[in-house]
């Protein structure tokens, strides 16, 4: 039947095509629809919600995300009238305008925490996609900016900013920088930009703006709350870390490379030798045969059963290296390539970088495994149970380049198995990780840690530890993990570390490197991981017959040594204190290294401070940052009182101390009276 046409409603010619929409409850959504865009606000856990938005049609499910399937049920109530609609789910409103636009408010008070700002009164509106073919669109989300907010997280990268405010950072994985795409505001809201696409944010202060490269729609979800709550809300949506095994909270002992069986047992047998603490140690790359291949050489490693069972005796877990990367020369290659397990190119052969190989004397063109892919996972696990789980009992793997490391980095030239690589490309470590985590749960591993150099929203549910990557050797290099680790954990990753002293280069024989270190190996005692690694001078060139120089606790000299020591033993008293930090994570899902500002929102002062931090609850942490200082200044959060660690000095909060902080003391201070074995 024909209906007769409406007399459209009143609206401002400052628009171009200015556009009143429908406003529907469906299955407990609210929708807005009009001008062939859709949008779809839903509960998604308490005091949550998620929206998608799309040009072309209804919005799609099943697109790759971080989100759990599931979402945590929760109460929730639809409100349209007066042309205009609202959902409240718990502390946070939604409320969508007759023209779509979105703004969300605290329940109690009506307070706007966030709302979409069109880019210009005419043309376009705060949510604009620009076709890029076949359905795909660069995607463009914008909301208002407020001056004072301040805004966290957004993963891992080497700015050395603790709040982001003015800040543009590229959502693309690379070494040392970890897309995250979440952000906890001042304003008392997190969200999640619910999408692995390449793009960018923008945190101006006219403006803050989302963008997606290549994609098919918008998706994210927010909740409201002060930081502790949303940290709380974010991990149960994307998933909670597992329970830190109690020997990765203890010391991992690493170096760029130990090259043979005997090197790393010599080193081993030396720390048990000298009756110092250590948990872990790890075989680093080219200790395989080929890359791809992912088994021992038995010229280096002529019987790794005796040296695992070596080392379990000691009481320390071998961590070996994992690359997902694939030589030509691997025997591997040729059944992942016809099977279609590699990443696939847009434009040329299927290789993804140079790489050294053993048995070559130049680089080879290597190619990635498809992480995406279940069934290239199912493939590298088994090559993995097969020549690591299965005859050594090896359930400890670091994850290297796992970004994927591409040489050049053109992500628009990759095709995955989950989609094109501008869609889908910040995915693939997480992936990565996934495989490990379904491989060793499938084979009845109930423990399950991997290091990684790359990491995604929800990484954390695949018992991904995640560590700062190739950085520098200095103290600037060194200050600046402060602001990245603090902001990892903001993004969900709880399981954090560095490697201890930067990775390229340092001289252990030179006094102002050994400074460095140890002021960094102070740091790492108190970090959420504690792994000693680099690649000290003199190095080798990239291939497989190098190493770097020495890189233990006896490598710094007799003035370092027994201050290395006493933080060795520091990090095992402290052990007991960080599982049950860890247990919070697991549970919980509050980070392990926390910004002040976490325990304590109301203090204003609190959300300035970069360059110290609470190990947990209960330990506040000021790393001496500086060469050759003596005396460190600390701001103590108010509402609390102060015990120097060390000294047994108590302070009020709520003011800036300074402290003596020789050579082998890192300011420590514990709170309202807590107890713990700092001070021997």
């Amino acid at each position: 039947m024909t209906q007769p046409a409406q007399t459209p409603p009143k609206v401002s010619l400052a628009q171009s095509s200015p556009t009143v929409g429908t406003l529907r409850e469906r299955d407990g959504a609210l929708e807005w629809s009009g001008r062939q865009e859709t949008v779809r606000i839903e509960p998604w856990g308490p005091d949550a919600v998620r929206v998608r938005a799309r040009l072309g049609g209804p919005v799609l499910e099943d697109l790759p995300g971080a989100l759990l399937p599931d979402p945590p049920g929760t109460g929730s109530t639809v409100k349209i009238e007066d042309g205009a609609g609202s959902l409240t789910v718990g502390a946070l409103t939604v409320e969508v305008g007759a023209e779509g636009l979105v703004r969300f408010v605290r329940t109690a008070d009506g307070a706007e925490l966030l709302a979409e700002e069109r880019a210009h009164f005419w043309w376009p509106g705060p949510r604009l996609y620009t076709a890029v073919g076949n359905g795909y669109h660069r995607l463009e989300q914008r909301f208002a900016a407020h001056d004072d907010e301040k805004l966290y997280g957004l993963g891992q990268h080497q700015h050395g900013r603790l709040d982001q405010k003015g800040l543009v950072v590229d959502l693309v994985q690379r070494n040392a920088e970890v897309s995250i795409p979440v952000l906890t505001s001042s304003r008392g809201y997190t969200l999640l930009w619910n999408n692995p696409a390449i793009g960018r944010v923008e945190l101006a202060r006219n403006g803050t703006r989302w963008v997606a490269d290549s994609a098919r729609q918008i998706d994210y979800w927010i909740t409201a709350g002060a930081p502790a709550d949303t940290q709380r809300r974010y991990s149960a949506v994307t998933g909670r870390t597992p329970m830190l095994p109690a020997w990765a909270a203890g010391f991992w002992q690493c170096k760029l490379r130990y090259r043979t069986q005997d090197e790393l047992l010599a080193v081993a047998r030396e720390y048990k030798r000298r009756g110092l603490p250590i948990d872990a140690i790890v075989c680093d790359f080219f200790h395989w045969t080929h890359l791809g291949e992912w088994k021992f050489d038995p010229a280096e490693w002529p019987d790794p059963a005796a040296m695992v069972r070596e080392l379990e005796e000691l009481g320390i877990k071998l961590v070996v290296s994992v690359w997902p990367s694939v030589s030509p020369l691997s025997e591997n290659h040729p059944v992942m390539e016809q099977r279609g397990y590699f990443i696939g190119t847009q434009y040329g052969p299927m290789a993804h970088a140079d790489w050294p190989d053993k048995e070559v004397a130049s680089t080879v063109q290597v190619a990635f495994y498809d992480a995406t892919n279940p069934e290239a996972r199912d493939f590298v696990w088994s090559r993995v149970k097969e020549n690591y789980l299965d005859p050594y009992g090896i359930t400890a793997f670091w994850l290297d380049a796992c970004e994927p490391e591409l040489k050049p980095g053109f992500p628009e030239n990759l095709r995955y198995w989950a989609g094109p690589g501008l869609e889908v490309g910040n995915l693939y470590p997480a992936e990565n990780s996934r495989a490990f985590d379904e491989g060793l749960r499938a084979s009845g591993v109930d423990e399950v840690i991997t290091l990684n150099r790359s990491a995604w929203a929800g990484s954390q549910r695949h018992g991904a530890a995640l560590w700062s990557g190739d950085i520098g050797t200095d103290f600037a290099t060194l200050r600046r993990q402060i602001a990245a680790g603090l902001n990892t954990a903001l993004s969900g990753i709880p399981w954090w570390n560095t490697d201890i002293g930067g990775f390229h280069g340092g001289d252990p024989d030179d006094p102002a490197y050994r400074e460095v270190l140890v002021r960094w190996f102070q740091f790492g005692a108190l970090s959420p991981l504690m792994r000693l690694h680099g690649f000290r001078d003199p190095g080798m060139p990239l291939g497989p017959d190098m190493t770097g120089g020495p890189n233990e606790v006896w490598s710094y000299g007799p003035e370092a040594y027994p201050i290395l020591e006493k933080y060795l033993r520091l990090r095992e008293r402290l052990k007991p204190y960080v599982l049950d930090v860890m247990r919070e994570a697991h549970e919980e899902g509050l980070p392990v290294m926390r910004p002040l500002f976490l325990e304590f929102p109301g203090d204003e002062a609190a959300w300035d401070v970069d360059d110290a931090y609470l190990l947990g609850r209960d330990l506040l942490v000021a790393p001496v940052l500086t060469a050759g200082a003596t005396v460190r200044s600390a701001y103590l959060p108010s509402g609390a009182r102060w015990t120097d660690a060390w000294t047994g000095e108590t302070y009020e909060g709520g003011a800036v101390v300074t402290v003596d902080a020789p050579l082998d003391r890192i300011p420590l201070f514990l709170r309202d009276g807590a107890r713990l074995p700092v001070a021997q």
